[in-house]
């Protein structure tokens, strides 16, 4: 009600790195908010980080900020409070006097000054420390994510008050009573005053719609106030609108207190949304109905600043990508977004998680490193932001912490605490806590993680140091699989491979390993409260160089510069881009069986992707279909990804995707349904097609009245045709009068006879008949023993998990096997060798066998020109030019080479169709290898 004094503007500053204290007359000036990175100024930094982005600027120490401002004669001995935005730890003085210090990571930072100013002239110094926090502050501090910037990055002001306020006002809503209950706390003179309410109704679309049915106002009422703390509930009527991520629906809740002459003399302006987010059994309920979780991790990357926006706007950019792309829930990974980001939701209908700025050990009194300190920092902290951002509907979740270990019954007690404290939000122990040994804690009310047991996993991939891998990066490509015998066993047993005893175990930490002690256990673990997938996907493809100029601001991409040239001295320059593509479709294929498991997943109620977008840190971990600026890569249109990532998804279960000509092909469909129009009436329809000839087809009448969340819609049989060639179909479901879709790729393949490979010169070996044919100027396919080859990489179908440098890191320091850290084919699919092999350039599922019964040769020391027909595609640390098919001229033969399991090969239709292919190529004229070597240099290749 009473005017701002904005502080936004130009400022003194100094830079203190050594601490000692402010040094008059200032050398410098910048303009806040602001960081001292995004500003460009201190030191220029010469280090390129390889593992992360570089900030040219970076700077730990004190910044010491100073400039006057005036108090006009109106506010001369009002009520004032000091407002910093978004910052690190502050200590303020006003005209020399000092206000104290604040160390919030996540809110503003207030100072009250009860008496007011006096009217004129007054300077306020500030000092912003980015060192000494009281804990980590994960991804908060991280150089991984955000960095560890120094300044202020949101609103500087002023704000007055009268000699009465409200100091707090929470909002608890009751979405199926239609109200909502005011918690107010006042101060200073409240006698005979009385509070006003009034609800205005409104949603982002309105600019769109003018629909009657979307508006709704509420009359004022007022409620007399007869002491400080008061409670009121407010009633919205039978026409409240209630909001949910597919519809959500805000009220402005303007709340004055009122003088006896109904003199206003405070106001707050409240946005709201009446929303019952609940645990319901194994499941989450909006509004009585059930959700599903689809969400993505966030850790604050933001390459253009270096610092989370503190702008509306830029937030309803950022997360409005993401809707797109099908997404309804954030979990940002220990931190808090500001302000804007849970508007920005509001508006949108995201449901958002925010984290405790912590990822470690939550000890209590009797562990010799408890620091009783840092926990009460972390509990405080937590209650901060229940105060802070506790009012905004999008805000539904909380999470103590990523991947704790230590105390349970401190963890429970921290739980305890909150949901006493705030009952508006559901809250877990932390994400993927315990790891290996994971337990659900009497007061959490969902549990977030990977796995139940060592076996009992809930994701489709892993990193090698957290063996057992999933179904995405060992199975068989099909969509039969779900979680839901792990997630609940039909026969429950003891677990397997646990012990009753605590002991101490090797665990991935972060970056690095750690030795934790895990407790006992002699009971399985079933889950009695939703289940949500941690993390899941992480499927890396190669760097795109391209992006290197988008990096305009203080962050650069040093890190991608520096693979560039890594590629380039291997020769492999002009591969990037191929490679790029490649590894990025391969992912993409990776991510669909990944959300289609968790889709499958009855008993499952979310994932959380890692992630939509790439990781600039930990390594550089290029795991998204969006790049780190939210940017689409090219890989996959958002319309496509919606088909398996959205609040309809359709779901064919088959067996495999590789099938004989001739052979029965059956799936069931099945459709994963959240939204609230009825389908009764519509059809199911099905076609199998080659190109645009339709083999099979058919139709399947919806006539349920009401879609449970998980529907099985019919089965699917047809007979596929007797192809003489290697035929790629598509099936398509489709829901009638619906964007509803979804699209398989099938292979089909001839009968190849024994006889074709009977007498065919395949040798395993450079035996004395093989050179023999090679003296003679034959041709050969040397498909060597995979136990025998040396210098090479095992076959991986699936692309590398997470970062490559990263997990080979802490792979040996645990003293586990290192990841493969491939990252798919680059395929030459023109090359007459692939004539009866038609291919992508990529890895599709007809080369799953191929690859997975396979050794990929390293080629590195061998001439540029040597290029594989099939080339395997290496991680960005180690660029090896991987050979899992090529050719030399030797001698005066020819040699066709492949690290390949010949016996599994022809074990499989479509091994079989490979060498059939690979034969052909042999006996024609198309075969005339460019590069020589001789025989020695073959065997010191392939067997060193």
């Amino acid at each position: 009600m009473l005017p701002i004094i904005n502080l936004q503007g130009i400022w003194r500053m100094q830079l203190d790195e050594d601490k000692l204290g402010v040094t008059v007359p200032y050398d410098d000036t910048i303009t806040m908010p602001n960081t001292t990175s995004h500003a460009g100024k201190g030191k220029k930094n010469e280090v390129a980080e390889v593992g992360a982005l570089t900030d040219e600027h970076a700077f730990e120490g004190w910044l010491w900020l100073e400039r006057e401002f005036e108090v006009p004669k109106e506010l001369e001995g009002k009520h004032c409070c000091l407002h910093l935005e978004r910052t690190r730890v502050t200590t303020v003085w006003i005209d020399g006097h000092p206000l104290g210090t604040r160390n919030s990571l996540n809110t503003p930072h207030e100072y009250v000054l009860m008496e007011g100013l006096a009217a004129g002239t007054h300077t306020i110094r500030i000092k912003v420390d980015n060192t000494s926090y009281p804990t980590k502050g994960g991804h908060m501090t991280s150089k991984d994510t955000q960095t560890n910037w120094n300044g202020i990055t949101g609103k500087m002001e002023l704000k007055f008050s009268n000699e009465a306020r409200m100091d707090d006002v929470q909002i608890y809503p009751n979405a199926m009573n239609k109200s909502i209950t005011l918690s107010v706390n006042l101060s200073g003179e409240t006698q005979g005053t009385a509070i006003a309410v009034s609800a205005q109704s409104f949603a982002i679309y309105e600019q769109t719609s003018e629909s009657a049915a979307d508006k709704h106002q509420v009359a004022e009422r007022i409620y007399p106030c007869d002491k400080n703390e008061n409670s009121i509930t407010y009633e919205f009527g039978d026409e409240a609108l209630l909001w949910s991520d597919d519809a959500p629906h805000l009220y402005k809740i303007a709340i004055t207190l009122r003088g006896e002459n109904g003199r206003i003399i405070d106001d707050r302006d409240i946005v709201i949304g009446l929303r019952d987010f609940k645990a319901s059994g194994d499941k989450f309920t909006i509004n009585d109905r059930p959700t599903f979780l689809r969400g993505k991790h966030d850790g604050l990357i933001f390459p253009l600043t270096g610092y989370a926006p503190t702008d509306v706007n830029e937030w309803v950019r950022i997360l409005g990508i993401s809707k797109s792309y099908g997404i309804n829930h954030y979990r940002f990974h220990t931190c808090c977004p500001p302000e804007a980001a849970f508007v920005a939701a509001d508006l949108l209908g995201i449901y958002m998680e925010p984290e405790l700025p912590f990822w470690g050990t939550i000890t209590d009194e009797t562990d010799p490193n408890h620091n009783q300190a840092e926990q009460d920092y972390l509990i405080e902290e937590g209650l901060a932001i229940l105060r802070t951002f506790g009012n905004h509907p999008s805000f539904v979740m909380m999470s103590l912490g990523n991947e704790l270990w230590g105390s349970k019954e401190r963890l429970n007690a921290i739980l305890k605490k909150y949901k006493a404290y705030d009952s508006r939000h559901l809250y877990t122990q932390g994400s993927n806590n315990f790891q290996f040994t994971p337990v659900i804690l009497e007061e959490e009310d969902f549990f977030s993680g990977v796995r139940f047991s060592r076996d009992r996993l809930i994701r489709g991939s892993y990193a090698m140091c957290d063996a057992p891998l999933g179904h995405v990066q060992t199975d068989l490509p099909g969509t039969m699989k779900d979680y839901d015998d792990h997630i609940l066993p039909l026969e429950h047993s003891n677990l397997q491979n646990s012990a009753a005893e605590e002991q101490e175990i090797q665990i991935q930490y972060g970056t690095v390993s750690k030795t934790v002690k895990a407790g006992g256990t002699d009971k399985e673990l079933i889950p009695h409260l939703p289940v949500v997938s941690h993390e899941i996907g992480q499927y890396a493809m190669y760097p795109n160089f391209a992006e290197i100029e988008k990096y305009t601001g203080s962050i650069k991409a040093h890190n991608f510069e520096i693979f560039r040239e890594r590629l380039q001295e291997k020769g492999m320059g002009h591969l990037a881009d191929s490679f790029f593509h490649a590894s990025g479709q391969l992912a993409v294929a990776c991510y669909k069986e990944e959300l289609e498991a968790a889709f499958r997943s009855e008993r499952l109620a979310g994932f959380q992707l890692l992630d939509l977008q790439d990781f600039s840190g930990q390594g550089t971990a290029l795991v998204g279909i969006l790049d780190a600026f939210m940017d689409s890569k090219g890989l996959i249109s958002a319309e496509e990804w919606r088909t398996f990532c959205s609040d309809a998804v359709l779901l064919a279960r088959f067996e495999k995707y590789n099938y004989a000509a001739g052979e029965a092909f059956s799936a069931s469909v099945e459709l994963r349904y959240y939204r609230q129009v009825p389908l009764k009436g519509k059809s199911l329809k099905w076609h199998l097609t080659q190109g645009s000839r339709v083999i099979s087809e058919g139709e399947h009448l919806i006539t349920e009245d009401h879609m449970k969340p998980y529907q099985m819609l019919c089965s699917i049989t047809a007979t596929l045709p007797d192809v003489v060639d290697m035929t790629q179909v598509t099936l398509k479901l489709s829901i009638s009068e619906t964007d509803i879709y979804k699209t398989y790729d099938l292979w089909i393949y001839p009968n190849q006879k024994d006889s074709q490979f009977a007498d065919a010169p395949v040798y395993r070996e450079l035996t004395d008949k093989a050179l023999e044919k090679l003296e003679k100027g034959e041709s050969i396919l040397l498909l060597p023993a995979l136990n025998k080859i040396a210098n090479s990489i095992e076959g991986l179908y699936s692309t590398d998990f997470w970062c490559y440098p990263m997990f080979r890191s802490i792979s040996e320091s645990m003293n586990k096997p290192v990841p493969v850290g491939t990252l798919g084919l680059l395929i030459e699919n023109e090359h007459a060798a692939l004539q009866h092999f038609p291919s992508e350039k990529h890895s599709t599922y007809p080369w799953w066998n191929i690859v997975t019964h396979s050794r990929s040769i390293i080629l590195d020391n061998f001439p540029g020109d040597v290029q594989p027909i099939v080339q395997t595609i290496d991680n960005f640390e180690r660029n090896h030019k991987l050979g899992l098919l090529f050719e030399f001229k030797v001698g005066k033969g020819k040699v066709l080479v492949g690290a390949l399991d010949y016996d599994q090969l022809l074990a499989q239709i479509e091994g079989r169709q490979f060498i059939y292919s690979l034969l052909q190529y042999l006996d024609s004229d198309d075969f005339n290898p460019t590069c020589e070597l001789d025989a020695n240099e073959l065997t010191r290749l392939l067997f060193n």
